[in-house]
C-alpha cells in the first residue's frame, strides 16, 4: 500500500516564474526519460521478482516509490514555475495581465512559438503540469513496456541505461535556467540517478551469472567476430581485438566479411576459434541453467492458492479461497 506525506522528499524552490523553463521541465515529468516512466518502470518489474528474488523486489518497489517522489518535486517545480497564470487566467477578462500580454493573433503566436510555452499550459491544463513531454506529446507506457522483461539480468541493464539517460536529461536542463533554487532541486535529482544507477549496478552483480541476459548461451562460432563492415580507415581497440571483456574469448577481425561469408557457406562452415568454448559444452550449460532458474521460480512460487501479503506467509496461512475452505502454506 502506499502512504502520502505531505512534504516534499527535497525542499523545492523557484525564485521566479519562468514558463518557458517550465516546458521544459516537462521532459521529466511526462517525457520518455522522466520520473513518471520510471517510477512505473521499476514498479512493473518489480512483481515478477517478488518469489524468485525478494531482496530485488524489495529495492525495486523502494526506488519506485522514490521515483514518484521525484515525480512530484518535478511537478511542484513546474507549478511554482507557472505561478500567477492560472490566477490570470481565472480573471477571464480583458484587464487580464496574460489577456492584455495576448492581444492580438500575432501576439499571441509569439507568446507561444518564440517563448516555446506549452500551449497546454494556457488551454488544458491552465497553469499546472502535464502528463507530456517538453513538445506536448502526451505520456505512453510504449516508453517502458519494453523495461519488463521478467528476467532481472535484462531488466536491471535496462535500468542502469534508464538511469544514464535520465541523469544526462537533467545534466542538459540545467544548462537551460539561471535559477540558482530550480539548479539546486535539479542538482538533487540529477544525483539520485548516479545512485540508482550504482543500486542496479550492485543488484545485478549479485546475480551470477547474469552473462549472458537471460538463460541460453551464446553460439561459440559467432560470439568473438568483428565483421569490418565499413570501408575505409580502419580503427582497431578492445572491441574487436584482444579477449573480450565478459567471456574472455579473443576477437576474430574479419577483415573481408562479403567473401567470409562466400566461403563458410553463409557462416554455416564456421568452426570456433579464440574460444575455449565448445557446441557441445554450451548445450550442457544451456540444459544446466534451464533446470536452475526454472527450479528457483518454481520452489518460490508453488502451484496452488496464493497470498501476496507478506503477513500471510509469515503466518504460514492463506485466506480463505471461495469455496470457504482454508490450506496452509508453508515456506520452502
Amino acid at each position: 500500500m502506499f502512504y502520502h506525506v505531505k512534504e516534499l522528499q527535497f525542499n523545492a524552490r523557484v525564485s521566479k516564474p519562468d514558463p518557458n523553463f517550465a516546458t521544459l521541465l516537462l521532459e521529466q515529468f511526462g517525457g520518455a526519460n522522466g520520473e513518471l516512466a520510471a517510477a512505473l518502470r521499476y514498479f512493473g518489474q518489480a512483481f515478477a521478482a517478488r518469489n524468485p528474488f525478494p531482496d530485488k523486489y524489495d529495492l525495486l518497489m523502494d526506488i519506485a516509490t522514490e521515483e514518484f517522489s521525484h515525480l512530484e518535486i518535478v511537478g511542484a517545480t513546474i507549478q511554482m514555475l507557472l505561478q500567477g497564470i492560472n490566477g490570470d487566467l481565472k480573471k477571464a477578462a480583458d484587464e487580464s495581465e496574460i489577456m492584455q500580454l495576448l492581444n492580438g493573433r500575432q501576439a499571441k503566436e509569439d507568446f507561444i512559438h518564440q517563448a516555446i510555452m506549452a500551449p497546454q499550459f494556457l488551454v488544458s491544463s491552465g497553469g499546472g503540469p502535464a502528463y507530456t513531454n517538453s513538445q506536448g506529446v502526451p505520456w505512453s507506457a510504449a516508453y517502458i513496456n519494453g523495461d519488463c522483461n521478467g528476467d532481472l539480468t535484462v531488466d536491471l541493464r535496462s535500468d542502469i541505461a534508464a538511469e544514464s539517460r535520465a541523469k544526462i536529461t537533467y545534466e542538459y536542463l540545467m544548462q537551460f535556467t539561471d535559477d540558482p533554487f530550480v539548479k539546486e532541486t535539479l542538482s538533487f535529482l540529477m544525483t539520485r540517478e548516479v545512485a540508482h544507477f550504482q543500486m542496479f549496478e550492485a543488484a545485478l552483480e549479485s546475480i551470477q551469472p547474469n552473462f549472458p541476459p537471460g538463460v541460453l548461451q551464446s553460439d561459440p562460432r559467432y560470439s568473438n567476430l568483428y565483421f569490418n563492415m565499413s570501408s575505409g580507415a580502419d580503427i582497431r581497440g578492445p572491441w574487436n581485438e584482444g579477449e573480450s571483456t565478459q567471456m574472455g574469448e579473443t576477437w576474430q577481425f574479419v577483415d573481408d566479411p562479403i567473401q567470409y561469408v562466400l566461403e563458410t557457406n553463409g557462416l554455416l562452415n564456421v568452426e570456433p576459434a579464440g574460444t575455449a568454448r565448445t557446441l557441445q559444452g554450451v548445450d550442457e550449460i544451456d540444459h544446466g541453467m534451464s533446470m536452475q532458474r526454472s527450479e528457483e521460480v518454481n520452489m518460490a512460487t508453488p502451484i496452488g492458492v496464493q497470498a501476496w501479503s507478506q503477513q500471510a506467509k509469515e503466518s504460514k496461512t492463506i485466506p480463505k479461497s471461495h469455496n470457504g475452505t482454508t490450506r496452509s502454506h508453508k515456506k520452502k
